[in-house]
């Protein structure tokens, strides 16, 4: 059966010519997909926003209303780096209700990928990194609140160290975080997660993959998992503007394989995200690319339904 995977046409909002955001890449990833024949008309589904008591399982209403209301201070907007227009403050509360609806087709489907998401700076009270609310972090406590499952593993393969999820679930055993990570990259300051691998910078394919081979079969085994919330960010292409890592195209194809086969392996569904890219439009849409082409294959390899 086809994959299924998650779009809305408001995810690309509009932003001033000269912000170093990518905001076009969404719609340009889903239009490559399309016409490439990865992805079928008819298994895009289209999320709605998230709901308010949904996100507030782990966003404040005073940081939501703040941000929503563009009442944010100049310092904290700043920290954000996107401005709150109406635009981008609905395309906000959609790709939070994308990565939920991605993730409850993973568990009935097994496999299911959102063109968007990823945002794993956004802490609790604050936003970061171009991160305003942490998608992954709202949809595991919505899908641990109403008991859809009990444990959930966040692998984040993002160049960035995922602080933000790190913070969310500190004091919440519930939920592992394992990331993979340019140790002197962004951010400055650490939040210690579950499973920490911090990599040297100029780190290439193959340290790359062994240490993810390392660690991530063990920790499907130990945690056994109900989902996995896979950020399959790009930004350790060696190419890439705010990455210190050097993987290739076929790095990050092997990295996306070796995730998708372990944790599929296991019976565990998975729900896959585009995580961070930072790069000319067209070669980073590509590499956005790879993890949904991989899910694809996979999907037809295991015979999802």
């Amino acid at each position: 059966m086809p994959l299924p995977v998650v779009y809305h046409p408001h995810y690309s909002a509009p932003l001033p010519s000269t912000h170093r955001f990518p905001m076009a890449k969404f719609r340009l990833l889903h239009q490559l997909l399309l016409e490439q024949g990865v992805v079928q008309a008819d298994e895009v589904h289209r999320p709605l926003s998230i709901a308010r008591r949904d996100l507030e399982s782990v966003h404040p209403r005073r940081y939501h209303e703040a941000f929503s209301r563009d009442h944010l201070t100049r310092p904290e907007q700043r920290r954000i780096g996107l401005p709150a227009t109406r635009p981008l403050v609905q395309r906000t509360w959609l790709a939070v209700g994308g990565t939920l609806l991605t993730a409850r087709l993973a568990l009935q489907r097994g496999l299911a990928s959102h063109l968007a998401g990823g945002t794993h700076h956004a802490h609790p009270g604050f936003g970061s990194g171009f991160c305003i609310f942490n998608d992954c972090a709202v949809a595991a406590r919505v899908l641990l609140g109403t008991g859809e499952v009990r444990r959930i593993l966040i692998v984040d393969l993002d160049v960035h160290q995922g602080d933000g999820s790190a913070a969310c679930f500190q004091h919440d055993p519930r939920v592992t975080t394992l990331s993979v990570h340019a140790a002197s990259n962004f951010p400055l300051r650490k939040v210690d997660g579950d499973i920490d691998i911090p990599l040297a910078d100029g780190t290439s394919d193959d340290d790359y993959l062994a240490a993810i081979a390392d660690r991530l079969p063990d920790a499907l085994d130990t945690i056994a998992p109900d989902l996995v919330l896979y950020n399959a960010g790009v930004d350790p292409h060696h190419d890439d503007r705010l990455g210190r890592l050097a993987l290739s195209d076929a790095g990050l194809k092997m990295r996306d394989r070796l995730v998708l086969d372990a944790c599929l392996r296991r019976r565990i569904p998975t729900a896959t995200v585009i995580g961070g890219g930072y790069d000319a439009l067209d070669p980073l849409v590509q590499r956005h690319a790879i993890v949904v082409r991989a899910a694809a294959e996979q999907a037809r390899l295991f015979d999802l339904p």
